[in-house]
């Protein structure tokens, strides 16, 4: 007689087909994954061929390629997960490490031609006398009529030592100027500071290139070897950077072992917590942090950790809202993959990442073009969450680094009207005022640094407008003088006297430096400039009303 199977046996047999049937399961779906994979390539490769065979055009089979990369990371609907050609690398590397071969000028399309806007001190452009105002006509004996920036730029770059020919035209000049330039390592200064009196001292970082920590010190250092008790650090327009430049900048007003900021990925060892690694270099030191809707990615890691730790005041308008991280990929042919891998967030757990909804504007905010980025909104008060800061003070997650002092430039209604007319004419008055300056100075050398502008100056600027069809009338015009008189006296600056006189003239009207420098010269402490500016007192609300990190 057959005994009945046990218990144990028969669970255990149980046990081996349930493992039979899983197995099998997990070999069918992976056979159907393997099936699926196979079945895309092959229709991608047929669409691909059917497209290069029969379309009414001819189309490049490289170029429908291109085409399908462009396709899967636009579907991604991330805007800064790119394909770089490897023809933009370069702007890619002087991003990330501020250097490149090539002359040590800044350009912009000025009319017709690429004109020289400032000449990097230091340089080959320098040493060999190219000028701010130089219109470049020609590149190794080319005509670069109709090119843009970014054609003149290529050519212009290159490897280091080789010499190339520039041809430009010069106000005053009677012929083209025939240059021969050997190019050289440049390296971009990311940092400008001055002395705004004998106590305050300000520094305009406007990239986190590699060697910004660095520079930023050393500029900081001597603000402060000069009598500087407090700084304005502007981040305005600072489109961000290396990540890693951010913690570094951060770390220099921290104390050790503070974090900084944190990243969650699928990607292990892409999950990190940063903290700060030295003691506050600057201990002590009042700092105003000046933030836009420009001001993005690792310039929002430096302005969120100091305003989490309640280490700065935080000044302007919400910033850009780039609570991503990217990592750049070599692919074959020299291009790149950047990709977003990571997320980061402020010390108190907040993200900054802004929704985008609308196409980008471009305004112009004191002496420079700023581009707004895609769905630069205003994120209501109601969809942001609330995080403590490690005094306790409540801050905003979301849409941006929300300032403790929010201040905009605002234009009256005569400004908004004479912007209006410049545009219906396709006008700038940055490069209006920069033609004016070149013309200018060209006329009348050995510009006095303190200047001012005088009605003469204001007189020939307004035939400059008349000629360029411009319908400005003498009421409008009057009232928008001090406008005028600002842009003027910064590109009036900026030509004969250099990037950082152009700075400091635009800063001396601008209301966020201002204030900051009213709030600055009201407090010796950093509490006493958070408790000033009405951002210093400890909220009472109970935890369990604010979302906390």
């Amino acid at each position: 007689m057959n005994k009945m199977p046990t218990f144990r046996t028969t669970i255990a047999a149980v046990v081996a087909l349930a493992a039979l049937v899983a197995g099998g399961a997990l070999m069918q779906r992976a056979a159907t994954a393997q099936e699926a994979e196979a079945f895309d390539r092959a229709q991608l490769r047929r669409v691909e061929r059917i497209i290069g065979e029969r379309y009414v055009e001819v189309v490049d089979t490289d170029q429908l390629y291109q085409m399908a990369i462009d396709g899967m990371l636009d579907r991604l609907g991330d805007p800064h997960s790119t394909f770089i050609d490897a023809t933009e690398a370069t702007d890619l590397e002087i991003t990330t490490t501020g250097n490149y071969g090539g002359l040590g000028i800044r350009v912009q399309m000025v009319g017709k031609w690429v004109t020289v806007m400032s000449v990097i001190v230091g340089t080959p452009a320098e040493r060999e006398g190219l000028l701010a105002g130089d219109r470049i006509v020609g590149v190794e004996g080319e005509s670069v009529e109709g090119w843009d920036e970014g054609r003149v730029i290529d050519r212009l770059r290159g490897p280091v030592g080789e010499p190339v020919m520039v041809s430009v035209e010069r106000t005053g000049a009677p012929a083209a100027i025939h240059l021969t330039i050997t190019r050289d390592q440049i390296h971009v200064p990311p940092v400008l500071a001055y002395m705004v009196d004998d106590n305050i001292g300000t520094a305009r970082l406007s990239q986190f290139s590699r060697e910004a920590t660095t520079e930023l010190r050393e500029a900081i250092q001597g603000l402060v070897e000069s009598g500087a008790t407090s700084l304005v650090l502007d981040l305005r327009g600072n489109p961000g950077g290396l990540l890693e430049e951010g913690v570094a900048v951060s770390d220099l007003f921290l104390t050790r072992g503070t974090p900084i900021a944190s990243t969650s990925s699928r990607i292990e060892d892409q999950k990190y917590t940063f903290v700060a690694t030295e003691d506050d270099e600057f201990p002590g030191l009042p700092i105003v942090v000046l933030v836009n809707g420009a001001s993005a990615s690792a310039a929002e890691i430096v302005a969120g950790a100091l305003q989490d730790h309640d280490r700065a005041l935080i000044l302007g308008t919400p910033s850009f809202g780039k609570g991503s991280m990217q990592t750049v990929y070599l692919l074959p042919g020299g291009h790149r993959l950047k990709l977003t891998t990571a997320a980061w967030y402020t010390p108190s757990g907040r993200s900054i990442q802004r929704e985008r909804r609308a196409s980008g504007v471009s305004v112009e905010v004191a002496d420079r073009q700023v581009a707004l980025p895609p769905g630069h909104q205003p994120v209501p008060d109601a969809e942001r969450e609330t995080f403590r800061t490690t005094g306790g003070r409540l801050v905003s997650g979301g849409g941006g680094i929300v300032p403790d002092v929010v201040i905009a430039d605002s234009l009256t209604d005569a400004e908004r009207e004479f912007g209006a007319e410049l545009t219906r004419n396709a006008l700038s008055i940055r490069q209006l005022a920069f033609r004016f300056a070149v013309r200018w100075n060209g006329e009348h050398p050995d510009l006095p640094r303190e200047f001012v502008v005088t009605p003469e100056m204001r007189a020939q600027f307004r035939e400059l407008l008349a000629e360029e069809g411009a319908q400005i009338d003498d009421e409008l015009y009057g009232s928008v003088q001090q406008l005028v008189d600002r842009f003027l006296a910064v590109q009036l600056a900026n030509t004969a006297l250099g990037e950082l006189e152009g700075l400091r003239r635009s800063q001396r009207e601008e209301r966020q430096v201002l204030e900051a420098i009213q709030l600055l010269r009201e407090a010796t402490t950093v509490e006493d400039l958070l408790k000033a500016a009405g951002a210093g007192e400890t909220q009472t609300e109970p935890p369990e009303t604010a979302a906390t990190g």
